[in-house]
Parts: structure tokens; C-alpha cells; sequence
């Protein structure tokens, strides 16, 4: 595989910060913005802030038909023992089921939606395929949270993404509430690159799956960038949704709450910038986490 210049450097010996080196919202391949949905000015406050928001992505019906697809997946004793399934280490319930659209035809339903997919393509200028897919569950009482960090960050160093042209939409299925662990992000933080400190163990993703370790930045670098950007908490009912950009710093709290929070979760990232030999990693992540088939989306 030919070799790939390297624009976001990580997992080195020290923890650095670089600016970032793409666009936000990519152009076409005639250099015009591309036609979609999202309006100029949807467009604009992506580009600024680098997420967007929707109070109504789908209908309460296809919340319904997702709900209970989720609740036949994490109750399906086959699926709990594929590798494809997160499971809690104390509660041993089920956290997350990775490839969604690819075990469930539901949810490949809902990744070839024009709603969905038309968004990441004007995002993005370009066609798109699905880097990675998820059903996130956080059952209440003690559902264990997701550390600060950026998914790029990860992508880059541990499937070889190269350059910054992936979009993440997060679709609530339950309601998110301010105290059931909902998504947070930094505002503005998608135009610097933190490269983090430290080495990729072999076989990470076994353990950052559970619990984020390599790739997380230093208490000084979330205070500077949370004093620079500050944090906004995003909720709504089932059916909102939240796209972001792949360099956001983002995380989420635990839900010590009695009431769950789901959300399904895709990751598109453009054809033109398809993964290459992991930039800081031993050996890419498996297929489930981090795609290489690159099949446009139709």
C-alpha cells in the first residue's frame, strides 16, 4: 500500500496540538457546495461550531420500529456472544452493538435514508460509505459513561483514516435528559488537533471499547480547550438527532439515572478518504469497528 503523508501526527512521546488542515464542509468535486438538505445557514453553524442539531430526524412510528429492533438485538443470546457486542464488566448488560447495518435490516434501512445519508454527502462533497455503525445503551443505574476525547483521533491513529472528512450523526432513541449521560461537546474544538501522548497497545480496541485509555488528552489540554470553547450538553425527545464532525472533542457521563438512554450511531466517512495502514497503531482494528469495504452508500 503506497505510503500516506501524515497531517495529524499522534500517540507520540509528547501531547501536542496542531490546527487543523481540512475543510469542515467539503466542497464538491466542482469545487461548488453540494446539494442537500441542510440549508446555508445549517451549513454555516456547522462549519462554526461543527455539529447540527434536529429536533425531529424521524417520526415517533420509526422511533418505535428502531426501539423495539434494538431491544431484539440486545436480547438476542447470539448477538450478546459475537464480538461484535459490548457488554457492561458490572452489570453485564449490553453497552453497545457494533455493524448494526450490517446484521439488521432495519437499521440498514435507516442508513440508506436520504435523510441520513443525503446530509453526510452534502457534508462531506463527495459519495459516502459507512465507517462504522452502533447501537449505544445505557441502561439506568450505573451505565459507565465515554471519556472526553476525538473519534479523528482514534480513526487516524488506529484505522488510518488520513484526513478529516468523516461525519458522525448520533440519533436518540430514548429521550436524552441533562442527568442520563448525554452527549457533550466542545464548540469549536474540531478546528485543533490534539495529538495525545503514549503508545497504541496490540488489541486495543478490547479494552478502549470498555474504557478509553490510548488517545485521551491530558487534564490540561480538556481545561484549556474547555475554557477556550466551554461545553454544551445536548438532550432532546426520540427522533432528535446531533451530527458532528469527526475532530470534535466529545464525551459523555454515567447514567446513574433510572432512565436509559439509547442512541444508534453512524459514522460516514468520504470515498476520496478511504482508510490506509493505521498512522499509529500495530495493526488496524477489526472490520466491524473500522470499515474496509469501501461500498458507496446507494
Amino acid at each position: 500500500m503506497a505510503s500516506v503523508t501524515d497531517l495529524y501526527p499522534t500517540r507520540g512521546t509528547r501531547e501536542a496540538a496542531v490546527p487543523r488542515r481540512d475543510p469542515v464542509v467539503w466542497p464538491s468535486g466542482s469545487g461548488a457546495p453540494a446539494p442537500g438538505p441542510v440549508g446555508a445557514a445549517g451549513l454555516a453553524d456547522y462549519e462554526r461550531d461543527g455539529f447540527l442539531t434536529m429536533d425531529e430526524l424521524i417520526t415517533p412510528e420509526e422511533v418505535a420500529a428502531l426501539r423495539a429492533e434494538l431491544d431484539r438485538l440486545i436480547g438476542d443470546p447470539a448477538v450478546r456472544a459475537d464480538e461484535r457486542a459490548v457488554v457492561e464488566p458490572h452489570s453485564q448488560d449490553v453497552r453497545s452493538v457494533f455493524e448494526v447495518h450490517r446484521i439488521s435490516e432495519v437499521f440498514a434501512e435507516l442508513v440508506r435514508d436520504p435523510r441520513i445519508v443525503g446530509r453526510a454527502r452534502q457534508i462531506l462533497g463527495s459519495d459516502v460509505y459507512v465507517h462504522q455503525s452502533r447501537v449505544n445503551v445505557k441502561p439506568g443505574f450505573g451505565a459507565a459513561g465515554f471519556y472526553w476525547h476525538s473519534d479523528f483521533e482514534t480513526w487516524h491513529a488506529e484505522d488510518g483514516l488520513p484526513r478529516m472528512r468523516t461525519v458522525s450523526v448520533s440519533i436518540a432513541l430514548t429521550e436524552n435528559l441533562p442527568t442520563n449521560g448525554s452527549l457533550m461537546i466542545m464548540p469549536g474544538s474540531h478546528r485543533t488537533f490534539l495529538g495525545c501522548a503514549g503508545v497504541t497497545p496490540r488489541d486495543n480496541y478490547k479494552r478502549s471499547l470498555r474504557m478509553q485509555e490510548a488517545g485521551t488528552p491530558s487534564d490540561t489540554a480538556l481545561a484549556g480547550l474547555a475554557e477556550q470553547h466551554g461545553i454544551r450538553l445536548f438532550t432532546g425527545p426520540a427522533g432528535s438527532a446531533t451530527w458532528f464532525d469527526c475532530n470534535c472533542m466529545h464525551g459523555s457521563g454515567d447514567n446513574i439515572t433510572p432512565f436509559a438512554r439509547s442512541n444508534v450511531f453512524i459514522v460516514f466517512n468520504s470515498v476520496e478518504n478511504t482508510a490506509t495502514t493505521p498512522f499509529a497503531a500495530p495493526a488496524p482494528r477489526p472490520e466491524f469497528i473500522g470499515a474496509r469495504d469501501f461500498t458507496p452508500v446507494r
